[in-house]
């Protein structure tokens, strides 16, 4: 199998690489605008790397969509500081961009793998999120971090018409908080404007204060990435067609925790470390505005559960980390990856 993977060089994407390469005989040609996650899978002949950028390099990625069997991308933008800060950046590349692979994928009647994500379920009152069943519900116009949510839903839909009319086959993954070794770059996390996981590490590294915004009683399900690619790789699989034409959670509901938990939780394991045993000071938790931390566009949601039946069903799986293994494994990578 032949595999096109834009993004490559992102979270998911060399996670998923590595995967491929390691457990599989199929084949990965991946473009990104670097390729510093790659590693030695950069090596592997059965990987093929371009640097490029999906706005620009279209020509290229037309001809691998018609060359591969199965098209993954993974490009985005999904940091919810920028859905306020610059929205239209997150509609151009998460919606327009996206849009133009999958007419290709259109054109040449290529399966496409799409990651949808948790925000499509918004402000959704249910205590566990199906794929099927459960309303999404988003926020008023003024509320910009909506933008990203809508994209997405919005691809999801698009998708789903084209594929239940015949003319792409497609499946629809719809990661919960997936982390990892990885996960962000320092540097993002320095501007501030990183994930919550990374955040709070680049915070406590740089002996800065924690922001809880709005006092951090925000919950969700933090999903290992060993696990969460363990799900990809049999999505890809799609032994006897099972995620044909499917949306799946991947997620992990066991590993609930608020986000004033998650800080705690984090600066214990930093505090624990060998290289920071002795520092003498830590980062202190503080409460901040989501006003003052994000801007007035800011929203958020108080819980996100994902119901894992559909992901069981279908491909027999089952998450296996759990919530402290999890971290620390992000944790400790990040350090040894930053403190060189």
């Amino acid at each position: 199998m032949k595999i096109l993977i834009l993004g490559v060089n992102g979270f998911i994407g060399h996670h998923l690489t590595q995967r491929i390469l390691d457990e599989t005989d199929w084949s990965v040609y991946g473009m990104d605008l670097s390729d510093d996650r790659l590693g030695k899978n950069l090596q592997n002949p059965r990987f093929h790397f371009i640097e490029g950028d999906i706005a620009i390099n279209r020509e290229w990625i037309e001809y691998h969509v018609k060359k591969c069997d199965v098209v993954l991308p993974l490009v985005a933008i999904a940091t919810p500081k920028l859905y306020v800060e610059d929205p239209i950046a997150v509609y151009n590349l998460d919606f327009e961009m996206n849009l133009n692979v999958v007419k290709q994928c259109v054109k040449y009647h290529k399966r496409v793998v799409f990651p949808s994500t948790s925000e499509v379920y918004g402000a959704c009152p249910d205590p566990e999120f199906t794929e099927d069943e459960s309303y999404l519900v988003v926020g008023p116009i003024q509320k910009e971090r909506w933008i990203y949510s809508c994209s997405k839903q919005l691809l999801d839909r698009v998708i789903y018409a084209y594929g239940t009319r015949g003319q792409v086959e497609f499946t629809l993954f719809r990661p919960f908080n997936w982390v990892g070794p990885r996960l962000d770059s320092l540097y993002a996390a320095k501007e501030g404007s990183s994930r919550v996981v990374t955040q709070f590490i680049a915070d406590l590294m740089l002996k800065r204060p924690i922001s809880l915004v709005d006092g951090g009683n925000q919950r969700r399900c933090f999903t290992c990435i060993d696990d969460g690619i363990s799900a990809l790789v049999k999505i890809l699989a799609n032994k006897d067609d099972v995620c044909k034409n499917e949306i799946i959670n991947i997620g992990n509901p066991a590993n609930d925790c608020s986000v004033v938990e998650l800080a705690q939780k984090l600066k214990k394991l930093f505090m624990e470390h060998p290289n920071h045993r002795n520092d003498g000071t830590y980062s202190e938790i503080l409460e901040v505005s989501s006003l003052n931390y994000y801007g007035k566009g800011y929203q958020d949601i108080n819980t996100r559960t994902p119901s894992i039946e559909k992901a069981r069903r279908l491909l027999g799986w089952e998450p296996a980390v759990n919530l402290d293994d999890s971290l620390k494994m992000t944790l400790y990578s990040f350090l040894e990856e930053n403190e060189k």
